[in-house]
């Protein structure tokens, strides 16, 4: 959909910002083909940037993250709350390149794509459809997007310990899942019950993602692996090829792993983590839907929802992007709909509230 600026409607603005010129073209071009979004200039460095933002008054930046002169990290910090625009990093699949990516989207970037390559990315549709669904997003959220704060959340904000066993809870997201994540988790206690998080998020993002909300978190957080117990006081991160399904091993649960079809499009698929979970530790087990784009998470909410178990979805308000849970609440099976900050209090409510009534299938160590 484009901006709409009082009534009139107009196309989304694109400022592209590269030190390549091959990635500016690459972009450009593949910018132009959706009829709703307008290159309205490029830069090739930081500093370029800095003088055309507010010149050109973009709606999104799609922004390199390693330049001369000045990187995306220092035009983040100079413009980044200051002017009504919503950055797009363009980040190289590699380990550096995913730490950066981080730092940029605690610094609030909106989210991230690819950095595409002549002859490789450039000429497939998927590509093109998914610069055009973020750049889309993107503009959608403008001025959405914010800082996070370094550091443990406020003591108001933190859940009390944790006394209750037995319990999952199964986390889908996607764009502007990262930001999200990073202000939720850390509310959770060091001793709550484990946390299965299904993020759609390249394979070379995946650890460094798990590395970052770890430093943030009271509970324990990995990059699941296959044959992982189950265990409290867990955040379990889907690797970004594999998709995340338990099983059980005697009256314990463990992770399951595989690199099967994609399941609603995607690989990890949050359907697939849903559909697991509702077979295996139904019905305590708690579904939460958050941001993204598209409907996974919706058929597994059916089906969690089916088998017994407490469903919540994000609402649109706090959503940067209302795609997935408008997707799952459209089905008429989800329980609660609450903003971001209420979701910790509101699952963890409801564990406390139904463990005396709900039978556990498995246990957790």
């Amino acid at each position: 959909m484009p901006i709409t600026r009082g009534q009139k409607p107009q196309k989304v603005r694109v400022l592209v910002v590269d030190d390549s010129a091959v990635v500016r073209a690459i972009l450009r071009n593949a910018l132009s083909q959706h009829p709703d979004i307008e290159v309205v200039g490029q830069a090739a460095d930081g500093l370029d940037a800095l003088t055309k933002i507010p010149a050109l008054r973009p709606d999104v930046v799609t922004l390199d993250v390693e330049m001369p002169r000045l990187d995306g990290i220092g035009v983040l910090e100079r413009v980044g709350g200051r002017l009504p625009v919503s950055f797009l990093m363009v980040s190289t699949l590699t380990q550096a390149g995913a730490q950066v990516t981080f730092d940029a989207l605690e610094r609030g970037a909106f989210d991230y794509i690819p950095k595409p390559h002549a002859g490789h990315m450039v000429s497939q549709a998927e590509f093109r459809e998914m610069l055009h669904a973020k750049v889309l997003a993107a503009a959608r959220a403008k001025g959405r997007a914010r800082r996070l704060a370094a550091g443990p959340p406020p003591a108001a904000r933190r859940l009390p310990p944790n006394q209750v066993r037995g319990w999952v809870v199964a986390i889908g997201i996607s764009c502007g899942g990262p930001q999200t994540l990073m202000e939720m988790l850390p509310v959770f206690p060091s001793d709550f019950v484990p946390i299965l998080v299904t993020q759609h998020m390249p394979p070379q993002f995946t650890p460094s993602f798990a590395q970052h909300l770890g430093q943030a978190c009271a509970m324990r957080v990995v990059h699941a692996s296959d044959g992982q117990p189950v265990a409290h006081g867990t955040i379990y991160i889907a690797p970004g090829d594999r998709h995340l399904r338990l099983r059980r091993s005697g009256i314990d649960l463990r992770i399951a792993l595989d690199a099967g079809e994609k399941v609603s499009g995607h690989r990890p698929s949050v359907d697939a983590m849903f559909f697991s979970a509702a077979h295996t530790c139904a019905p305590r087990c708690v579904g939460v839907i958050m941001t993204g784009m598209g409907h996974d998470g919706a058929e597994g909410i059916v089906r969690l929802h089916q088998a017994g178990c407490p469903t919540i979805a994000q609402d649109e308000q706090t959503s940067l992007v209302y795609g997935m849970p408008k997707a799952a609440v459209a089905t008429g099976c989800v329980h609660h709909v609450v903003p971001l900050d209420e979701i910790p209090q509101t699952i963890a409510r409801i564990i406390r509230s139904e463990s005396r009534v709900a039978r556990p299938e498995a246990e957790v160590v």
